[in-house]
């Protein structure tokens, strides 16, 4: 079935600098939603309400999104949007701060979308932006969300994640500046950067792909392999954040159109279980997964022609060594309680195979499969 590609919203600002850009977005009301303290910490918050400000738009901030954020969390920002009423919603912050603040978004443009249950069963979903136009600015590089249709909302009551992907939810406004992803500490920066190079590798062996995604997934990934050591090893490297910043926004624009696989499927489930960061999850799924899709001739070649551009002969060997470049733990690093994760291990099997990203897998794994790819990770 042939699907029409959208790269990106209508404006997608990058570069250093760029965050100026907001000076020339026409608004009156503007709510900003951020997660902790560190955009507050860094003055990149006060920068962004002054931009606003020096543009003649009154600002608010909503704090306290979390990581693998809540339902609860999106409701409590929806109801201070339906109370504020802005024009222009701003989601400053890493991933899960644009996820929530896009689902805050669509029930404040849609009150009657007030569970998770309503969401998740209203396909598609109705026509945004009769309120307010969307933008994001990422303080991370990795996600994508920026550029992406998709968003992770964890449920409440069973903790688990559950994914929604729209086109509607397309940001209208990405403003990708690396001087605001530039104080990301170091294990963040390797979390992110390896979350961006699996969008990348996942949307190349994608039942799905096509040739645009192609070229925009292949070029990400080669840079990201080559940069992510330097933007880790020495944060100020602007030229290294910078790269990563576009790398990971370019491996967004591709897997948007061309969706994931079982890397995704299987991080997703492990972290509704067990609380590490998603990127961890998927550096360390990587290879395993890359090791089981070599058997399909088409995803074989694809990872053979990364390994030959960057001088291996392996990818997956690729992806292992970089890991331990950056500092991945192991999955049983990871997550200490071999007996709890083993316990959980029909579950999350199941659950994989139930996730939206593994019908674009090259091979589809049954449960049985699934379990036996998720006790291989763990064993090492």
């Amino acid at each position: 079935m042939m699907r029409p590609m959208k790269l990106a919203g209508s404006e997608l600002m990058f570069g250093d600098g760029c965050l100026e850009y907001i000076k020339s977005v026409p608004c009156e009301r503007a709510m900003i939603v951020i997660g902790g303290s560190s955009v507050e910490k860094n003055g990149t918050l006060a920068t962004v309400e002054g931009y606003f400000h020096e543009a003649g738009a009154e600002t608010t901030v909503f704090r306290g999104v979390e990581p693998d954020p809540h339902f609860s969390t999106v409701r409590r920002g929806a109801d201070a949007m339906l109370e504020w009423q802005p024009d222009l919603i701003c989601a400053l912050g890493g991933g899960s701060v644009m996820d929530a603040a896009k689902t805050m978004w669509v029930i404040y443009e849609h009150p009657e979308l007030d569970s998770l249950e309503k969401i998740l069963a209203t396909k598609p979903l109705p026509k945004l932006r009769a309120k307010a136009r969307f933008m994001c600015i990422p303080s991370t590089s990795g996600t994508a969300s920026e550029v992406s249709r998709s968003v992770v909302i964890s449920d409440d009551e069973t903790g688990h994640k559950h994914g929604i992907g729209d086109m509607e939810m397309m940001p209208d406004i990405a403003i990708v500046d690396p001087q605001v992803a530039r104080t990301m500490p170091a294990h963040v920066t390797a979390e992110t950067g390896m979350d961006a190079l699996t969008h990348a590798v996942e949307a190349l062996v994608s039942n799905r792909a096509n040739y645009v995604a192609d070229v925009l997934a292949e070029a990400a990934a080669l840079d990201i392999v080559k940069w992510l050591p330097r933007a880790y090893d020495d944060g100020d490297d602007m030229e290294a954040r910078e790269m990563m910043a576009n790398a990971s926004m370019v491996a967004g624009l591709a897997f948007t159109n061309v969706s994931l696989g079982i890397v995704h499927s299987m991080a997703q489930t492990i972290g509704g279980f067990f609380p590490v960061a998603h990127g961890r999850l998927c550096a360390i799924l990587m290879p395993y997964v890359i090791d089981w899709n070599s058997a399909d001739a088409r995803a074989k070649a694809v990872y053979d022609a990364l390994a030959a551009k960057v001088d291996a002969t392996d990818f997956a060997t690729v992806v292992r060594d970089l890991n331990r470049r950056v500092g991945i733990p192991t999955l049983a690093e990871a997550i200490p309680d071999k007996d709890a994760y083993f316990a959980n291990l029909q579950q999350m099997a199941e659950i994989s195979l139930a996730d939206g990203c593994t019908k674009t897998n090259p091979i589809i794994p049954t449960v049985p499969q699934f379990a036996e790819l998720l006790e291989k990770a763990y064993l090492g």
